[in-house]
Order: structure tokens, then sequence, then C-alpha cells
């Protein structure tokens, strides 16, 4: 066993002190077998690289293991190499965490508080609460964690605010090589080869595993523009599905359960309060609300900028907890009624589109007709025309445009990002706050793919400015995630085919 570690980012070998994450490394594939942080206000990190024998002790013991682990490093002197230790799912060398900014890697580590997310995989909520479930090493819902030190939205923000390193270009380079050595016709897999290869990038294995603790999380609020005519629905259609995803019965619910994909909910801004919910059940979905409904944006902000900041560090720290629970690959979801228009107006400003372009981002959303759409696209243009001089800011623009949920899903991305996390993104709301998590962290979208293509027309401009092509095209507008969870099996697929496939050279 080799321990390393280090405070905030700096290197420096210590043995275990209580409030510390413990990080814990398969010596065969490198991937963290479990995060979690000793009690006590968080100090440091500790790296602990197993050997072959102490990971299948690990696996045959679970969770118990960690209080062993923790007494025999508190019993032994400091070993081995010094190395910043990382808050990553992947590669913990000491390249590796250099790629990534330490004060980022610090809000990862100290981001995550509470008891962690709440997951189905479409089942109910209730039923899913009832049964006993089987301890899986990183599933912070099977242990307590104790809360850490609060770190203030701002800070949050300002860590986010810098670069993200792309995924490796050498393991990039490795895994295309690989792709031209197989045993098929060259080219002949297409755009799945191309999408096995930033798998490989992304998990930084040149022959990669299929992603198998894919875990959505669906950011919901409710929109003032709803009132103004843009829908074909009423607002109190949020609150209703919500609830609808509570009991497994939502179509991502669904798809969900088909394709093994974790599910979790989270109330960041619907305009109720979720009376009828068991109180247990509300205080997860709502733990990270920011506020009912937001400002209707042709008249007035979404959002103040504390707000705005306050969703966005809510959307990091949900990802951190994911990213601890255990994930391999990322999906964002939305619900929220009227929320095609807030993400349309996000596109427009990020792009610098003039206002009188209103029309060219602007679409039906949920089924509107002819008279609907070109009300919409003058809502667009009017709350472009008010908000203009304020787009050179990303946080600015979310809490003039956006809304507490997208600009809670765009902290989620650029978190993931800096985490080397990858994220299959969904329809429109995704990959507009994906570009706003693109202006916040430039370099994150490097880490995504585009598990499907909208027909609204902003989420194509969207595409097309972060040099994404999406892996499906069916026509889908559901939202919900649906589209990226539908997209889930031809990533596996992807990375099945790049390590399994025989190599040209094995055929004699």
């Amino acid at each position: 066993m080799v321990v390393s570690s280090g405070d905030a980012g700096t290197p420096g070998v210590i043995a275990h002190r209580p409030g510390s994450w413990f990080l814990l490394r398969d010596p065969g594939d490198r991937r963290l077998l479990d995060v979690r942080c000793d009690q006590g206000p968080v100090t440091g990190s500790v790296l602990i690289e197993l050997d072959a024998e102490e990971a299948a002790a690990w696996r045959s013991g679970g969770v118990a293991a960690i209080d062993d682990l923790a007494r025999r490093i508190a019993d032994s002197a400091p070993l081995a190499r010094a190395s910043s230790s990382a808050y990553r799912s992947r590669d913990l060398s000491a390249t590796e965490a250099a790629r990534t900014d330490p004060a980022v890697l610090d809000f990862l580590r100290r981001a995550r508080s509470g008891a962690g997310p709440d997951h189905d995989r479409g089942a109910p909520a209730r039923e899913a609460r009832a049964e006993p479930r089987p301890t899986r090493t990183g599933d912070p819902s099977t242990q307590e964690t104790p809360m850490t030190d609060p770190v203030a939205p701002s800070d949050v923000v300002a860590a986010l605010r810098r670069p993200v390193a792309p995924p490796p270009a050498a393991i990039a380079a490795q895994a295309r090589e690989r792709l031209a050595a197989l045993a098929t016709p060259p080219g002949a897999l297409g755009g799945v080869g191309e999408l096995a290869v930033w798998w490989a990038a992304c998990t930084g294995r040149p022959a990669p595993d299929a992603p198998q603790a894919v875990r959505l999380v669906i950011f919901a609020g409710d929109h003032g523009v709803a009132g103004s005519g843009v829908s074909a629905f009423p607002p109190a259609i949020t609150g209703a599905m919500v609830r609808t995803f509570l009991s497994g019965r939502g179509g991502v619910n669904v798809l969900a359960r088909r394709h093994d994909v974790a599910v979790r909910v989270l109330d960041l801004a619907v305009d109720e309060d979720l009376p009828d919910l068991d109180p247990e059940v509300r205080a997860r979905v709502q733990q990270y609300k920011v506020r009912r409904a937001s400002g209707s944006i042709e008249r007035q902000d979404a959002l103040t900028r504390e707000e705005a900041e306050r969703a966005i560090a809510a959307g990091a720290a949900v990802a951190a907890e994911e990213i601890a629970a255990g994930a391999d690959l990322l999906l964002s979801g939305d619900m929220g009624i009227g929320n095609t228009t807030p993400a349309a107006a996000l596109v427009a400003a990020a792009l610098g589109l003039d206002p009188a372009e209103a029309a060219t981002v602007t679409g039906r959303g949920t089924g509107i007709d002819d008279a609907a759409l070109a009300h919409k696209a003058a809502v667009v243009r009017a709350a472009l025309e008010r908000t203009r001089a304020r787009w050179h800011d990303p946080v600015d623009t979310l809490a003039a445009l956006g809304s507490a949920d997208l600009a809670a899903a765009a902290g989620y991305l650029a978190a993931a990002a800096h985490a080397g996390i990858p994220v299959l993104l969904d329809g429109l709301m995704s990959v507009a706050c994906a570009v706003s998590a693109e202006r916040l962290a430039p370099g994150c979208a490097a880490w995504f793919a585009a598990g499907h293509r909208s027909p609204e027309p902003a989420q194509r401009l969207a595409l097309d400015h972060l040099g994404l092509v999406p892996l499906l095209d069916l026509g889908m507008r559901l939202g919900e995630g649906s589209g990226a969870v539908v997209a889930v099996p031809l990533v596996r697929s992807a990375a099945d085919l790049l390590r399994d496939v025989a190599l040209l050279s094995d055929l004699g």
C-alpha cells in the first residue's frame, strides 16, 4: 500500500489524519475504488494505491474496509512518492494531477456535503428506498458523509472559470492507431469509430471499458416567460412532471431502466413547494433549490447575480457528488415549461447574434403553432435587446437570460469537465448549458459528446459552435435527458468494438 497526499493541491507526504479525503486506486486499471471523507473539517487528501491483494480484499469487504485501511495508514510511516492528490475518476498520477487546476480540485473535494445523491434506475422512489440496497463501493447513499467546510458560491464560480485541459491527445492517437488496426475495412465504423476514440481519450485507455456507472441528473425549474404565451402547456406541468420522475413513470425513467442509467431529479426553481411529497424525498429533491420560478426575461432578469452564482455552485456540487458516487459518464436532463425560450436566448447571446436574428434561434418547443412561434421570437428578441450590453460576462448572461435550473446545469457540466468525467449531452437545454459551460470554463467542450439532434434551431447552431456532431437524429424533442439516454448504448458499443474486435495482426 502506497500513500501520498497533499493539502489543496500542494505536494507533500503526510500520514493519515482526521479531515482527509480517502481516494483509493485500483492497481490494475487505476480507477478510484472509493472516495470518502473522514470525520472533521477537510484539511487534505490521501491517495491510497493498493496492491492486487489489497484491492481484492477491498472489493470483498466493501465500505467497512475503509476503517481498517484508515487504522493501517495511521499506524504506518508515510510511504513512497509524493504527488498532488487529485479528485478524478481516472489516472491520478502526478502528470495527470497537474493537468487540472488545484483550486478546482480542492473545491471538488470539498463541495460534497450531506448524504449524497439519491438515484433510481427508473424505479419509484418510495419502492427503491424501502428495498435493502446492496453495498456498492463509491455509493454515498449507503454511507454517512460528514458535512464539509462551506464554500462560497462566488469562490466556486471563480474556481470553475479556469481553462480545462482536453482529454490526453496521446491516448487519442493510440486509440486511433488501434482503430486503424482492427479487423474491419478502413473507415468502416464511421462515426462509431470516432466516438470510440473520444471515449478512449476521456478514460485514458486506448482499449477502454464501456461506461458502467452512467448517471443522469434532471435539473427542474419554472420560467417566468412561460406566462407570456411561449409554450403549449401551462407552468403547472413542471411540478407534475417532477412527481412523475420520482414515481419512475416518466419517459426518461422508462428509457433509463432499459439502458441501466441512474436517474436523479432536483428542484432548482419549480414554482411550488411540492408539499405532497414525503418530507424526506422533498428534502433531497429541494436540497439545492435557489428560488421559485424566474423573472420573465423579456422584461426583467431571470435571476440576481448572487442567485446565478448559487445555482452554478449547486450544479458543480451535484457533479462532485455524482463523481464521488462512481459515475464514469454523466448526462444532463431538464424539466421546465417554457425553457426553450431562455435556452434559445442563451445560445443567441453566446454566439453574439443580433437581436433582429431572434427568429433563427427560436423553435416550436412543445409544439406551438405559427402565431405562437412568431410571438415567441418577438419575446426572445426583446430579451436580447434588453440585455445585449451584458453578454460579455457568462455569469451575467445566465442571470439575465437563463434560470436557476439552466445555470445549475452549466455548473454541473463545467465541473464534470474539470474533473475529467465525460458528458453525453441531450437536446437544446443541455446544449445551451454546454455553451454556457464552455464560456465559464474554456475547453470543457472537449469532454462533451452530443447524444442527438433536436428539431430546435438553436441546438443546431450551438452544436456547430461547439464543434460537436450529434450521434443520433431521430426528431426527438421530449427533453428530460431522453435523447442522451437513448445514445448511451451507442457509447457502450463503440467502447466494446475498440476493445474487443480482433486486430488484423491477429488473423495470421
